[in-house]
């Protein structure tokens, strides 16, 4: 079950409570009996498992550079179709 976290909004009392999803959300404070809100946080996340970074958000590896031009490659890939015709 998840917990809900509240305010209200007359005396700032914050409570939490665990509530099921499908249940209706308190409507009064119970200190002052005031009207309540949600409160929305950030949630914690926390990441198990071997090579999450490194695996996943890691730059790829450069090429080494051979020296030649894209225009010579692509030239000599092209004349390589010519050829094999």
């Amino acid at each position: 079950m998840p917990i809900y976290e509240y305010v209200c909004v007359e005396c700032s009392h914050q409570f939490e409570q665990y509530r099921k999803v499908t249940d209706r959300p308190p409507r009064r404070c119970p200190q002052c009996r005031g009207k309540v809100r949600k409160v929305f946080r950030p949630v914690g996340i926390i990441f198990k498992g071997s090579g999450f970074y490194s695996t996943d958000y890691r730059t790829p590896e450069k090429k080494e550079d051979t020296g030649e031009s894209k225009t010579e490659l692509a030239k000599g890939a092209s004349s390589k179709r010519e050829t094999s015709d």
